[in-house]
């Protein structure tokens, strides 16, 4: 179904210098969209299946990076931070490697890391400092709770459970939280493609499969601002990266069937 947005994507292979996405230099977070993460989450999200050889070579790129505490260094100089193992592993787990002893020495980083609000934070600084900053980072969280989805662990951790109440106290409070900043606003409430930002559909996508959170009233009222978005029963794409312009699956301003599967499925899991 997605067969062009697929092969446009691989077209731009070698776009950041080096190959399957990356740079000359190896790093396989630079270029978003079409950083070597990005990529292997569209073409995952598009149906490209993960033993396929492309996305195998991506697999193998991601754990040559992983370090024996648990955590991926996805550049080969700086710091290493909570998000960029965050988002190595949700790839990974993805692609159905959460079972991987490596996956599950970084799955235990994560319960061994959590801030006391919950969630999972980093001391980089990137805006200012001030009393928002002591926070956890809500998008770095919601991406390791999409990791831990697949785990054992689903439903049975209380760690997983705090970290949920700390995405729901964000729906509460709304404003700008986090060394990163991020708030829930006008921009976080725009349907957005692929699922990889801090955004509405994300947010209540990746929630509704903890129990924790599906009975919850900020859930609910999530769910239903989701649901007033509605035309003939399909969700609209309202944001994506201008560099995705000419891609069908996550088309500006059009129904998405990807993002109303989504979207289904939310509901299918509440109902449970």
């Amino acid at each position: 179904m997605h067969q062009n947005d697929i092969d446009l994507i691989l077209s731009k292979r070698h776009i950041n210098g080096g190959d399957y996405w990356a740079t000359v230099d190896g790093r396989l977070g630079k270029g978003s969209p079409f950083s070597t993460y990005c990529a292997g989450i569209m073409l995952l999200e598009l149906g490209m299946l993960p033993n396929d050889p492309i996305l195998q070579q991506v697999a193998k790129m991601f754990f040559a990076i992983w370090m024996e505490d648990g955590r991926f260094k996805l550049y080969p100089t700086g710091g290493i931070y909570p998000c960029q193992t965050a988002y190595a592993t949700n790839l990974l787990c993805r692609m159905g490697y959460v079972n991987d002893e490596r996956i599950q020495k970084t799955l235990h980083h994560f319960l061994d890391t959590t801030y006391t609000d919950g969630g999972w934070r980093c001391n980089k600084f990137s805006f200012c400092r001030g009393p928002e900053t002591e926070y956890s980072n809500p998008m770095p969280t919601l991406n390791i709770l999409d990791a831990f989805r697949y785990s054992d662990y689903l439903n049975k951790e209380s760690k997983l459970d705090n970290a949920v109440e700390f995405l729901l106290m964000h729906w509460e409070i709304k404003k700008p939280i986090g060394p990163c900043q991020y708030g829930i606003g006008s921009r976080f409430m725009q349907i957005e493609l692929p699922l990889w930002n801090y955004n509405l559909l994300y947010y209540v996508y990746v929630l509704s499969f903890y129990n924790k959170a599906k009975q919850d009233e900020r859930f609910l009222e999530a769910l239903n601002a989701l649901t007033n978005k509605l035309v003939d029963d399909k969700i609209i794409v309202e944001r994506h990266s201008p560099k995705l312009k000419g891609f069908n699956f996550c088309e500006k301003g059009k129904p998405s069937e990807l993002a109303t599967k989504y979207y289904n499925e939310i509901i299918e899991r509440k109902n449970l």
